[in-house]
């Protein structure tokens, strides 16, 4: 069987980045050792979850998804957006525990 991934084993402090890329993402790279980027100028900016702040629940032709406005923190500020419930539940689990909402939806 063939790899058709690779994945990267990140330090800490890059650890919030998504570490497996496809083969067919890769191209083939021409070093040029003039040009040389240090990790300390390299600045990421993550998307943190902060808190749920509404709840709504959508109909569509053959069935009703729970929906939650989310406040997300970055570098630049805070944003919100609508996610669904159940994915939410999976990954921020904490989020929920601090709100009104979890038994409503």
């Amino acid at each position: 069987m063939d790899k058709v991934a690779y994945r990267l084993d990140l330090t800490g402090e890059l650890s919030q980045i998504h570490n497996t890329f496809n083969v067919s993402r890769l191209l083939k790279c021409l070093a040029d050792d003039s040009v040389v980027v240090l990790l300390d100028d390299i600045q990421v900016d993550v998307e943190r979850s902060i808190t749920i702040l509404d709840k709504k629940t959508k109909t569509l032709r053959n069935k009703v998804v729970g929906l939650v406005m989310v406040q997300w923190q970055h570098q630049k500020g805070s944003k919100w957006t609508w996610e669904p419930d159940d994915e939410m539940r999976e990954h921020y689990p904490k989020l929920f525990a601090a709100t009104e909402f979890e038994d409503e939806v």
